[in-house]
């Protein structure tokens, strides 16, 4: 599954999306504190800010961020100076990793979706021919109209869902 996910995005698609979120996150919480290095505490706001624009942005499950016995621990992994304080490439490489299992989860329900509802909706455009009312219109509609129409439905559906669990 990961080789057809690295053809699906790439892992370079999605480097380019940590580092978007990552410098984004960095220098709001930099400008915030008013330093050029994060220290444990603004490095635990900073990826609560990036677990909330991951679930923002990205259809899937909801993610919830690391405890913070987790973040200190991989902030000791990546603070490579041995500062005790992570300065944008620490952070960037922190993200990278504390991130790399949730994006795989995310691109592979988007990945099912997009494969599972084009073959749902031709099942389903077959299924109603013989409806009254409802056969016709729906046999009138381009296989490419009506499967896109099948596919918001089924995201819509996951992220909906969601919000109740």
């Amino acid at each position: 599954m990961g080789q057809v996910l690295e053809k699906f995005h790439g892992k370079e698609w999605r480097k380019r999306q940590i580092r978007k979120i990552s410098d984004k996150v960095f220098e709001r919480v930099k400008n915030q504190s008013g330093r050029a290095t994060l220290t444990f505490e603004d490095l635990y706001i900073a990826v609560l800010l990036v677990y909330n624009d991951i679930n923002k942005r990205l259809p899937g499950p909801h993610f919830d961020p690391p405890f913070k016995d987790q973040i200190r621990s991989m902030m000791q992994e990546c603070d490579l100076n041995l500062d005790g304080q992570i300065n944008h490439d620490e952070f960037v490489k922190f993200i990278q990793k504390l991130t790399t299992d949730t994006l795989v989860v995310v691109s592979q329900g988007l990945l099912v979706t997009l494969v599972v509802a084009p073959t749902v909706a031709m099942a389903t455009k077959k299924a109603t021919e013989g409806v009254p009312g409802v056969g016709k219109v729906v046999q009138k509609l381009p296989n490419a109209i009506y499967a896109s129409l099948v596919t918001l439905a089924m995201v819509w559906f996951q992220t909906s869902r969601e919000g109740i669990e």
